[in-house]
This record gives C-alpha cells, structure tokens and sequence, in this order.
C-alpha cells in the first residue's frame, strides 16, 4: 500500500519522538526522585495501600503483583535510561521490531506508574503522555517511512487538546468570552514563572488580544489540521506559536511541551523547504506486511474508542481532561475552564516550642509563591506534584484532605524524604514541636513596590488553615505517623 507511507513526515516524526522521549525523561525522573515521600511504603499515599483496595483491571500496573521502595525505584530509573536512550536515537539503529518493543515498554512502565499515581497523577498531561506514547509505538523508525495512519493519530490527539481547551473555556467562565481572563489568570495561575509577573502586567488591552488570540488557535484553527499541506502545516505553526507563548508565561509541567511535539509531528518537509534547505526525501524500502497491520488495528481501535471523547466535546456538560479507559488510550483535554480572580497560598510554619512561645518560621517549597523576594522559577517540562497539589489545596481542603495530614505528620519528624521535596526546612536539627498552616492572599507587587522592596510578591494573612499540632495530636489520625495506631 504505496499511500500507506509518507516520507515527507521524516523530519516531522523524528522531532515528534525526540521532544516525547523528553518528555518521558522528565516523567520518569520526577517519579524517581519524588515517589518515596509520595507513594512509598511510608509515604502519604501509600501505592500498596491503593492496590489492595483497588483490582488490577481498573488501574493495570506491575506494582500490582508486587511492590517495594526499591523496586520502584528501580522501575523509574530504568523508564529514565530507556527515555534518555530513545532520546539519544537508539531506536533508529535498531530494527523495526525491536524499535516498536521499545517505545511499547516505555509506554507500559509509565502507565504502571500513573495508574498507581492516585492524586498525585491525577493531571491530563499524564494521559496526555500515554496516548501520545502509544501512538508512538506505531510511527516507526528510521529506516522506515512513517505510516500515514499513524501521523493522522498525531493530529486527531491534537485536534482534541486544542479544541477541548477552547470549548472548556468558551463554555465556562464568562471572562473567557468576555475577552479578560488574563487580567488575573498570569498571577493566579497555578506555578508562576519568571515572566509572569512581567506578563500580568501588559496592558488590559494586550490582555484582551490574547484572549482573542487562544479563542482563534483553539476554535478555529484546529480544523486546519485536516486539510492538505501547507494550510495543516500553517496551522500547526500557529499552534506552536501559542504554545511557546504559554511556556514563556508559567509553568504547566510538560503539557505545553507535548502539544509543540504533538504540532511539529504535523509539519512536511514540503512547507519547510520554504524556509529550510532540506535535502530530499528518502526511498524506503517497503513497510513491512505485519507492520501495516498492527498500524491499522491500532487505528480502528483508536476510532472505536474516540466516540466518548467526541461525544464529551459535542456536550454541553463538557468535562476536561478525562480518561475513559485505565491504558488511557483515547482521552479528552481542556484546561481552565474557570480563572481564579484572587490567589491564595498555604503557607507551612512549625515551632520548636509547644507554646509557639520562640516564634513560627515558614517552610519554603522550590516552586509554589512563598517568600516574597524570591522571583518564581522555571521548572517545566518538569512537574514539582507537591507544589501544584498546594495550589488545589489552597483553592479548596477537600483536595488535600487525603494527604494534608499525613504531610504535617512527616514535618514533625524531618522525614527527610519529604524534605527533599521542599527548598527550605527551618529545623534542620531538630523536628519541630509544632506544625501548622494558614491561608495568605498573594498578589503581584506593582512596578513601584518592586523598586522599593524588591519584592515580587505581596501577602496578607487570611485565616488559619490547620491548627498548629503536634505528634501526639496525630497519632491516632494519620497511618504512617511514628506510633501510629495500623
């Protein structure tokens, strides 16, 4: 089948693979340096706590069989080796069998992972991660020509992240169709960056015109994606346009990151030659028999499972970032459906007195707002769970009430792997004798207030958020605490 091959797509599905096994290098390590004060045996959700509570067929994952700290360690570093590699160009040098496995175990050990990630996993770019993976299983390598079939994967999944977005947004918060979300949305956002505080303040205008900008690339530029080159091309372009602009403005993990890859995989060596001296397209051999096969069953089951999430889209019921089966094959997409107008934060003190006599001081996270003269960082395409679980928080106690408690029971002891989770632990010697957390409203300082205080950031204390305790005041509430009552 001559039309199933498209060589014009080399360059497009090598970029594809590359910035996914990025991705997949950022997934991985996340979970291996995180997992310990997360899910570990000890940890504040605990994965064999969920498995035996939870059967296999809904969340299929190998920890199901057995599960140790070691062994998942030993399952994160090596989804990290095989994405390094894979990013390195090793399956371009194996054959295609060996290739399509490759991808195929990268995809099965992060599922593995997601589907015992619980809250902590609980974010559409973690099924975003797994259906473009999966698709990748199917694209081949280098000494391959890509599969036509495949690719139209790639913009199906696109077409889906884009226009799911802008229905979530258009069909929710009027702000959105008023044109001034991003009047509050740079500052309250979930982890700002480095710029935000320069992009919340452009002019209300300007604001507006983004507004207008993410309506166009999201409503109506996605159906470009399905018509011939260069218009697909040219809309991919633009989609990555306002993608780079996002990744600029905040820090979304790799959500941002995945939809470029997602568009570049959309781009032909045809439309780049406009602007690129690239060489010819190669002759490949042809594909074989058995390969085209697996390509179309994957396909039809793809569109098989597409119904619910096209269903979902054409609702006006829209839900955001859904995943209708546990390999999270075919899932929907959106994403800020509602803006905040106001940004609260959990701020995390304890005292060494059990009075509070000598003072409280503030634990500091790497990446949530916290000191004031401290510029936000960048951290994305990595994903700090901890500090976006503390926005959800902030937002509303019914999102931590899982983990909150536990979190506080392993400050009173230094546990030092949730210390690793955090930039600053006030009692490095010893553990506090009280924790506690209250809830501060912050915003951007104005240009004058920077240049007075040097502050990126103003607070205000609000109310309490927990009342200060104590170990003894946990024991008999959180499983894990040191004498914890199993």
């Amino acid at each position: 089948m001559a039309w199933f091959a498209a060589p014009e797509y080399r360059l497009a599905r090598q970029s594809f693979l590359r910035l996914l096994a990025l991705v997949y290098l950022c997934g991985f390590l996340a979970a291996a340096r995180q997992f310990r004060a997360l899910l570990g045996s000890r940890g504040m959700l605990p994965i064999p706590r969920y498995t035996a509570r939870v059967p296999f067929r809904r969340a299929p994952s190998l920890f199901h069989w057995r599960y140790s700290d070691r062994l998942y360690a030993a399952h994160a570093w090596t989804g990290a080796a095989l994405a390094a590699a894979l990013l390195a160009g090793l399956a371009d040098h194996l054959p295609l069998g060996a290739a399509t496995a490759l991808w195929a175990a990268a995809w099965a050990l992060y599922l593995s992972i997601v589907n015992v990630g619980q809250t902590w996993y609980a974010f559409g770019w973690e099924s975003l991660l797994l259906e473009a993976g999966a698709i990748a299983v199917f694209l081949g390598n280098a000494a391959t020509a890509p599969p036509l079939p495949g690719l139209w994967l790639l913009r199906w999944l696109l077409f889906r992240v884009e226009f799911g977005a802008g229905l979530i947004k258009w069909r929710g918060d009027e702000c959105w169709r008023k044109l001034t979300c991003l009047y509050h949305h740079h500052e309250t956002q979930p982890m700002p960056g480095p710029l935000s505080w320069a992009f919340h303040h452009l002019p209300r205008p300007l604001h507006k015109a983004e507004a207008a900008a993410n309506h166009l690339v999201q409503l109506v530029v996605p159906f470009g994606l399905f018509l011939p080159q260069p218009i697909a091309s040219w809309a991919a372009l633009l989609m990555i346009a306002t993608q780079l602009w996002l990744i600029a403005s905040g820090n979304f993990a790799w959500l941002n990151w995945l939809t470029v890859a997602l568009a570049v995989g959309v781009l032909d060596t045809g439309t780049l030659r406009h602007v690129l001296p690239i060489a010819p397209d190669p002759a490949y051999p042809p594909q074989p028999v058995w390969y085209q096969a697996l390509v179309a069953a994957f396909v039809l089951l793809v569109a098989v499972r597409s119904w619910r999430p096209v269903r979902n889209l054409l609702s006006r019921r829209q839900q955001m970032n859904r995943s209708y089966d546990p390999l999270h094959l075919v899932n929907t997409y959106g994403a800020f459906g509602s803006v905040n107008r106001v940004r609260y934060e959990i701020v995390l003190e304890g005292t060494r007195d059990v009075h509070g006599a000598d003072g409280w001081q503030e634990y500091e996270f790497h990446g949530k707002p916290g000191e004031l003269r401290r510029l936000p960082r960048q951290f994305a395409p990595y994903h700090l769970r901890l500090d976006w679980l503390m926005w959800f928080a902030a937002i509303s106690p019914s999102y931590a009430r899982p983990w909150f408690l536990p979190l506080l029971a392993r400050l009173l002891v230094n546990d030092p792997d949730t210390l690793r989770l955090l930039r600053r632990n006030p009692f490095p010697d010893t553990p506090p004798a009280l924790v506690r957390a209250r809830l501060h409203r912050y915003r951007f300082t104005d240009g004058p207030e920077l240049a007075a205080t040097g502050a990126w950031w103003h607070r205000r204390p609000v109310r309490d958020y927990q009342r200060p305790v104590g170990l003894a005041d946990l024991r008999h509430l959180v499983p894990g605490t040191p004498g914890a009552r199993r």
